[in-house]
């Protein structure tokens, strides 16, 4: 299930889920993914080993994480695009051990997995995996794993964009995205972001930490006033800090721009959704933001990290909230990276690509946050080089059909 930015995958994953009468647990690449669709792990859920696979072996797997891998009828896994293929042959290899099936793919069970290929690629790191991957497989991509010769991979292709109402811009956004874009829309693109914002305070979307660090911290010791910490509250193991939800220590003044990092679950509807942009004006217990003149007030929430289980006697499969951490969903936004404002949805802002932009995707992420053209602003001028496309997606897709009618 892929598409481009703002088409409807997280909304359409979810309503699957909630809808489903088969048995369906939901799994991610990592940690923060996981979190943000109420799932596990890949690696926790499977118990997988860390590192490169290949043909060793998986190492062992409790009695209990059999039982309910055997009760699965649907594994779901979003951000699939970063999953790589010797991941995606471990998955299967699990799968077949679990459901005793050890010539049928996946044991049986059915996949259904939901991401934007051209967004978020598997990592390759160091001389020995890429060796790995080139001496293996055609690609390190999940659609690559050798599962798939097997087996049939179906794809369905989003194409109703939700997220850009203009048409011109979704034409651009698209050339964007599969690196056909021309001199003139370049041109126009460049026009278009050397116009100043009105607001100096827009958010700067930029490729590396350090630039977002250093443009945050300046701002914030610009504002008068003293620095205030929240401290965020972390029962159970969580992980590491990178796989932090948010902030463990959010640094606040008055009048600093903030970020919000989920929608709004008040009962009289969302007063704001993940990505809205705001003033902090007041701190306390709770903080007080200002959204666009309408002041609100937002308290700690608590994200869950689950875990499932299997009942022998019930011989049902239930998720266990196994980890804890509440802060308030607010993150420092005068910048924020590219890769951390993946779904969502901007306005207006400032897109610093730096000397240059260095993955696949990169630009085409930080351009598909906007709604309109009208919101776009550059740094520098688009380069040729900026627009990086990743060669093994594009022979994907020229061989993919859109298979709507595989819809489960």
């Amino acid at each position: 299930m892929t598409g481009p930015a703002g088409t409807g995958k997280t909304t359409l994953l979810q309503h699957f889920v909630e809808t489903t009468e088969k048995t369906v647990v939901v799994a991610a690449p990592t940690g923060v993914a996981a979190l943000a669709v109420g799932g596990q792990t890949l690696h926790s859920l499977l118990r997988l080993p860390l590192g490169l696979i290949g043909d060793a072996d998986l190492g062992y797997c409790p009695r209990e994480t059999l039982q309910m891998l055997r009760a699965i009828d649907v594994l779901v896994i979003d951000e699939v695009s970063m999953v790589s293929a010797d991941v995606m042959d471990a998955i299967d290899k699990r799968l077949r051990q679990a459901k005793k099936r050890g010539t049928i793919p996946f044991g049986g069970v059915q996949l259904v997995m939901f991401g934007d290929l051209y967004q978020l690629a598997p990592v390759v790191s160091g001389k020995t995996e890429r060796e790995f991957y080139t001496d293996r497989y055609a690609s390190p991509w999940f659609f690559d794993a050798s599962v798939w010769k097997h087996t049939t991979l179906r794809t369905v292709v989003l194409e109703t964009v939700y997220r850009q109402k203009d048409p011109e811009f979704q034409r651009v956004l698209h050339a964007l995205r599969d690196g056909t874009i021309d001199a003139d829309t370049g041109r126009m693109l460049n026009e278009r972001g050397a116009i100043p914002p009105d607001d100096p305070d827009i958010i700067t979307l930029a490729t590396t930490n350090a630039t977002v660090r250093s443009i945050n911290q300046s701002r914030l010791e610009s504002l008068a006033g003293d620095v205030q910490i929240a401290l965020a509250e972390i029962e159970g193991e969580f992980g590491t800090s990178s796989q932090y939800p948010a902030d463990d220590e959010l640094a606040l003044k008055l009048g600093a721009q903030v970020m919000f990092l989920r929608n709004d679950t008040a009962a009289d509807g969302p007063r704001w959704v993940n990505g809205t942009i705001g003033v902090v004006t007041d701190i306390g217990d709770t903080v007080e933001v200002d959204i666009d003149g309408e002041r609100v007030e937002v308290e700690p929430v608590t994200w869950e990290k689950v875990r499932y289980d299997y009942d022998a006697g019930t011989k049902q499969i239930s998720s266990e909230v196994i980890a804890q951490f509440t802060q308030f969903p607010l993150r420092l936004a005068w910048a924020v990276t590219i890769h951390k404002a993946q779904g969502k949805t901007l306005d207006e802002a400032m897109i610093d690509l730096g000397p240059r932009a260095f993955a696949a995707g990169q630009t085409y992420v930080a351009f598909s946050r906007l709604t309109s053209l009208d919101g776009l602003h550059l740094a520098r001028p688009l380069k040729p080089s900026d627009i990086i496309v990743d060669q093994d997606v594009k022979r994907f897709f020229e061989t993919a059909t859109n298979d709507a009618g595989a819809l489960w």
